[in-house]
């Protein structure tokens, strides 16, 4: 019952979502544009995202090897993608999926390899949240002008007035209050043990201490190296995943690499929704920030759509494909690793 409940909530969520996305939106006009595109960018973006998908398998084979097993290429390359099927079935099923797929295949018990997909997650966090701040370094003028104009509009009835310092200011104080009560906590033992008891901070130190376990845990690794070179070539295939089809469209064509950098951040933010695949919040989040880069909100949106649907898609066919192919597959015999001895 639980399980049905959150699957319901997700796709009312998704369903309200999308409606208010697109209420507005002339779908005929939207569908003529898609008839009307460069479908050849479409293979090159799904190539790369085959690429990336292949790359998070190799990673995640590198992660489970110090636990003494070593599942083969092509077998993590299918789990991860009956994964991502999952994903677009049931959202947050897609790590039980992959984990359950490898077992089929390897043996691997499905909890030691659940926890390196937990660790895989702390390193893609990791590197979201050095693109986020490299991509408001790049984009400082551009990304604060907008949300301050926004945030003023919405307090003082439209009149704005030198956002890009006013946000500045804002950061600097922000970050120097953080320091200076960083410095008092640590100076002062009693304040910091009460901190410690407290349910909130309890949790924001046990999330920090597992993400520095994670961290630090790529130094088991047989050759740490590859696995930081798959985790930026990973995250470039996404990027080269968006940015390809910015010349699919007319309207985007002219799009430059910072605002497919733009797209990268916001549309993995998006994508973290509780929803199918990201579902309503990709498109919301995408069709609003490329107006920042001279498009129409409805050109943003079809964008957005035309993005996520051929992600979408080609994801649910490779899927589909690597789940059939799990189902029409024996059951691999792999003797136990510990034998127990006759009896005389």
């Amino acid at each position: 019952m639980k399980s049905a409940l959150r699957y319901a909530i997700s796709l009312v969520l998704a369903g309200g979502l999308i409606w208010f996305v697109f209420k507005d939106i002339d779908t005929s006009e939207m569908l003529d544009r898609f008839a009307k595109s460069d479908w050849r960018w479409i293979a090159v973006s799904c190539a790369f995202l085959l690429c990336a998908h292949v790359l998070r398998a190799w990673r995640w084979s590198m992660l489970i090897e110090p636990l003494v097993h070593k599942p083969g290429l092509w077998n993590s390359s299918i789990s991860v993608l009956t994964g991502y099927f999952a994903n677009y079935i049931v959202p947050r099923m897609g790590e039980v999926t992959r984990c359950g797929t490898l077992y089929r295949f390897e043996r691997i018990p499905v909890n030691l390899s659940f926890g390196t997909v937990v660790a895989e997650r702390i390193f893609d966090v990791l590197i979201l949240l050095v693109l986020i701040g490299l991509n408001f370094i790049l984009e400082f003028e551009r990304l604060s002008t907008f949300f301050t104009d926004f945030f003023q509009s919405k307090i003082s009835g439209g009149q704005t007035s030198s956002g890009s310092s006013l946000l500045l200011g804002i950061l600097i104080t922000g970050m120097l209050a953080f320091l200076i009560a960083a410095f008092l906590i640590f100076k002062n033992a009693t304040l910091r043990n009460k901190l410690q008891q407290n349910a909130i901070i309890q949790k924001i130190l046990g999330f920090v201490t597992g993400m520095l376990e994670g961290l630090l845990s790529v130094r088991q690794l047989k050759n740490p190296g590859l696995f930081i070179l798959s985790t930026i070539g990973i995250w470039i295939m996404y990027y080269l995943v968006s940015y390809v089809l910015f010349f699919c469209i007319p309207e985007t064509s002219d799009l430059g690499p910072l605002a497919g950098l733009t797209l990268l951040v916001v549309g993995a933010i998006g994508m973290t929704a509780p929803t199918q695949g990201g579902i309503g919040a990709y498109h919301l989040l995408v069709g609003n920030v490329m107006v920042l880069y001279g498009l129409s909100q409805n050109d943003g949106i079809t964008l957005a759509t035309f993005i996520h649907g051929a992600q979408m898609l080609f994801m649910l066919l490779v899927g589909a494909l690597a789940f059939l192919y799990v189902l029409l597959q024996n059951k691999k015999a792999v003797p136990s690793a510990v034998e127990v001895p006759a009896e005389n």
